[in-house]
């Protein structure tokens, strides 16, 4: 038997469904039956995880892809806390997501109850917005409040708790979604015309491009603003894929976590950093801005998070797309030889990589023939989920992208266990695209459940695992301070009959002249794919060597 169609679960979806969602990914249970049993007469599609982390993962995923919140439905008590590390990395990432669990009812919430726990005080250090309904008249403006502030401004995380009366009440209320974000206009034209004048005045600006550069909008703006102006410029690991093919000559690199790499060396000799959509938590400024007297123009959607090494002397805030635009009207085409000379060096020096990293022959497998052979498949246009730890480091520096989001990088939590889920996440917001997502083995196994989960949901993605039996980005780090690593070591898995055991298939690559064949059989086959590769990390420490004696660690 349905539950009543007018009780506060149904008012709930039917809000869901006019905000135009289209998946929920959660785990149900007994607190939050209700609004499980409504969703079975609803058009959303309901996708069960095996954990609730990871459901946060896939629906924080989807968000990014899509630009609106993904949504993950889970029970009461350990159903809502095993949310936190989910939200709490989609909330750094700038990652949209609406999260909704159960709760007991109103009347034992100050009891010792059966999975009784204060979750919006819980959840409110790593979300922008946390309530607890506690009327059926509440639901409507709780549901469009919640996704309001998940997607607009900075993107990140919402919470609605659902007390299970309040969701078998009555609730005859309106549906007050979708809650649509306003749209905001450019920032102060008087403020714009002078960051131009300051930027036509520097000798060698570079832009920095952040996480927020890379939403869809803003991209194209930026890309404008890299053919009028030809200025020199710099991302973030978030921001891969901003720079468009016919602009490389402008691009440094990436940079983020250690202070040593080609577009570090661009920014030191920078008198002037334009960031856009930055968020220091992708590359802490005291890394890179520490007692720099030069000027700083911060662009976004939201106020510079001001600290010691981060004083923009311009803060340009409002629509940063049409900031942007109305930036690179003013803005003239300048020659800087000693800029171009330093670009060029830093283009040599990509091009020299890459001819030594095809020459990386034998087993176990050297991570930039890796990335080599990784770099062929990202070319044709197929998307890319990294999870986190040291082979992280290697593609984020030297695997190129030229399409917004097209390689999606943890760098804020820098949590283990994302690049599954998402991989499923891209599955799901572009049918039609291939996708590969990568793991370590220490990571692998975070979220290595889901493996059932995108076998279930048919999902086309090729997993590879990077294989060499630690956690070994904390162990060089660890090796790094004392000399020695600690607690880093773990056994192996088999991971083809791990594969096989969830219904997937699973192949290995024995040596580094077989990876682009076993890549390219794995591309082919149907369904979710798990590749094994072993892989040569003595180079590692050279990750982590600091450019300049005084940069921390």
């Amino acid at each position: 038997m349905s539950s009543d169609p007018k009780n506060g679960a149904h008012l709930l979806v039917r809000n869901l469904e006019a905000q135009g969602v289209e998946y929920i990914f959660g785990i149900p249970g007994a607190k939050i039956d209700p609004v499980f049993d409504a969703l079975v007469d609803s058009k959303i599609k309901l996708v069960v995880c095996r954990h609730e982390q990871n459901a946060t993962f896939i629906a924080g995923g989807l968000g990014r892809l899509t630009g609106k919140a993904g949504v993950v439905l889970v029970t009461s008590g350990p159903g809502v806390s095993n949310l936190a590390t989910g939200l709490a990395t989609a909330n750094t990432e700038g990652d949209p997501v609406v999260a909704l669990g159960g709760a007991v009812p109103i009347a034992d919430r100050l009891k010792q109850a059966h999975q009784s726990m204060d979750t919006v005080a819980l959840l409110r250090p790593v979300t922008k917005y946390a309530a607890e309904i506690d009327s059926p008249s509440a639901i409507s403006e709780a549901t469009a409040a919640a996704f309001r502030a998940a997607e607009s401004g900075r993107p990140g995380t919402a919470f609605l708790g659902l007390p299970k009366d309040v969701m078998k009440a009555p609730a005859p209320g309106p549906v007050l979604t979708p809650a649509t974000v306003p749209r905001l206009g450019a920032a102060n034209t008087e403020a714009i015309a002078e960051a131009a004048r300051l930027i036509d005045a520097a000798e060698r600006p570079v832009v920095l491009l952040g996480m927020l550069a890379s939403q869809g909008p803003v991209a194209e703006a930026v890309r404008l603003l890299l053919a009028r102006t030809r200025l020199a410029v710099a991302g973030t690991y978030q921001a891969a894929g901003v720079v468009p093919r016919d602009r490389l000559d402008c691009f440094g690199g990436r940079v983020g976590l250690f202070h040593n790499q080609p577009a570090d060396r661009l920014l030191d000799e920078a008198d002037l950093v334009i960031t856009i959509g930055f968020d220091p938590v992708e590359y802490d400024p005291s890394l890179w801005n520490a007692g720099r007297q030069r000027k700083l123009i911060h662009i976004d959607c939201i106020p510079a998070d001001y600290d010691q090494c981060y004083r923009p002397d311009i803060e340009l805030m409002g629509d940063s797309a049409a900031t942007v635009r109305a930036l690179s009207v003013l803005l003239k085409a300048k020659d800087r030889p000693a800029q171009s000379a330093l670009l060029a060096e830093i283009h040599r020096e990509r091009t020299t990589v890459a001819a030594e990293a095809a020459k990386r022959t034998g087993a176990p497998v050297h991570p930039l023939r890796l990335v080599h052979e990784l770099q062929k498949l990202i070319d044709e246009d197929v998307a890319l989920c990294s999870d986190m730890g040291s082979f992280h480091i290697w593609m984020a520096r030297h695997l190129i992208s030229h399409r917004p989001r097209q390689i999606m990088i943890s760098n804020g939590q820098q949590t283990l266990g994302v690049a599954l889920p998402w991989g499923i996440a891209a599955c799901l917001a572009e049918p039609g695209r291939k996708v590969i997502s990568v793991s370590g083995d220490g990571g692998f196994l975070f979220s290595a459940v889901e493996l059932e989960t995108a076998v279930r949901l048919k999902c086309n993605f090729v997993h590879i695992v990077w294989i060499d039996g630690s956690y070994n980005m904390v162990g060089i780090q660890q090796v790094a301070a004392y000399g020695r690593d600690s607690a880093v070591h773990f056994g192996p898995v088999d991971l083809v009959k791990f594969a096989e055991s969830m219904g997937a298939q699973g192949l290995m690559i024995k040596d580094a002249d077989a990876i682009e064949s076993t890549l390219r059989k794995a591309m082919a086959m149907e369904g979710p794919v798990l590749v094994g590769v072993h892989v040569d990390y003595r180079d590692n420490p050279g990750l982590m060597a600091a450019m300049h004696e005084d940069v921390i660690i």
